[in-house]
């Protein structure tokens, strides 16, 4: 009796055995490809575990499926529990770790580049590229809910949005990507730079409208202060600003290289050869360097600058005379007309 239970013992004990390995070989051995050193897995909303494996083989990400799927069930992880995200798998794991990862929703964040965008719907299109939600539902959003929560209009909606890169997890929905952007529009606006606006009589939407006629003006930083000077000055004196991006932009065609007499004729509030003063909004995002610029504006006496040609080196030829401006432009035209621009 004594030597059938031992042998009984034993078999359980080998039993147990072999199944122990059966789990540490499915559960505890590498189930990641050799290489890259990490990849990326996107699991949308409302996924499947089929769907999640379908996405790791296709992106060739596991080499054991099967250890993956025997894991995945006895871990739980099943439509309930199968979490949205972007997650980095770090090579080499576990069908283990893998599963504890995508269980768990640790998204890691990606970078957000928010600059060069004309108009809100442009945004939209380069945020969406890069995160869940598609253009669309943030355009929604935007147009049925962002004036009430950021007391803006149409025409000001995009001076909410400082240029920058910012982390956001994948699936970040269009409204909390909107108040991760108030508060960076917070954020930027400290108390010294809303006391400079105050002092320029601006309001900070001004600042941003008067730093994207400058950003479509120049490239170059350095004249960017000095340029902010003529527009204000200009303002100050009742003089219109005569800003030709303004004029492009109320024409909607952005391929228009040269700015001739009658492209001045367009009726649009965003003309500031027929309208006075700043236009309704801004026609551009503008760089931090721009909106420093108008903060920062160099005081002087100028009232015109135009283009130089590009031999002469960077910048604009600024001008406090008619007299002076005049000479300026012609020289430039001259040069354009060399180069056949018209």
């Amino acid at each position: 009796m004594k030597r059938i239970l031992l042998i009984s013992g034993l078999i359980l004990l080998l039993v147990g055995a072999g199944i122990a390995f059966t789990i540490y070989q499915k559960m505890m051995t590498v189930v990641t490809t050799p290489t890259p050193s990490s990849t990326i897995l996107f699991v949308h909303d409302d996924a499947t575990l089929d769907e999640v494996i379908d996405s790791l083989m296709a992106n060739q990400q596991i080499q054991h499926e099967d250890r993956f799927r025997w894991t995945a069930e006895k871990m739980g992880y099943d439509r309930e529990s199968i979490k949205p995200g972007r997650y980095v798998i770090v090579h080499p794991a576990t069908s283990r770790q893998l599963v504890s990862l995508l269980r768990s929703g640790r998204q890691t964040p990606l970078n957000v580049t928010i600059q060069n965008v004309r108009t809100i719907h442009q945004l939209c299109g380069r945020v969406a590229a890069k995160l869940a939600f598609d253009s669309l539902s943030l355009a929604t959003f935007i147009e049925t809910n962002f004036d009430t929560l950021a007391g803006t209009n149409p025409n000001t909606r995009l001076t909410r949005f400082i240029p920058n890169t910012y982390e956001f997890y994948w699936t970040v929905t269009p409204e909390d990507f909107c108040k991760r952007m108030l508060k960076e529009y917070d954020r930027f606006w400290t108390e010294e730079n809303s006391a400079k606006a105050q002092s320029l009589g601006l309001s900070r939407e001004e600042v941003y409208t008067l730093a994207s006629i400058i950003e479509k003006e120049t490239n170059y930083n350095a004249e960017k202060p000095r340029m902010a000077g003529v527009y204000l000055n200009r303002i100050s004196s009742g003089i219109p600003l005569q800003a030709d991006p303004t004029v492009v932009f109320a024409l909607g065609d952005f391929e228009i290289r040269r700015v001739l007499y009658g492209h001045l004729q367009v009726d649009s509030p965003y003309n500031t050869y027929k309208y006075p003063g700043l236009p309704p909004g801004p026609i551009f995002m503008p760089g931090v360097a721009s909106i420093n610029a108008v903060l920062n504006k160099e005081d002087h006496d100028y009232i015109f600058f135009c283009a130089r040609p590009l031999d002469e080196g960077p910048g604009h030829a600024f001008a406090k005379t008619l007299s002076a401006h005049n000479v300026n432009a012609a020289r430039y035209q001259r040069w354009l007309d060399r180069q056949g621009i018209r």
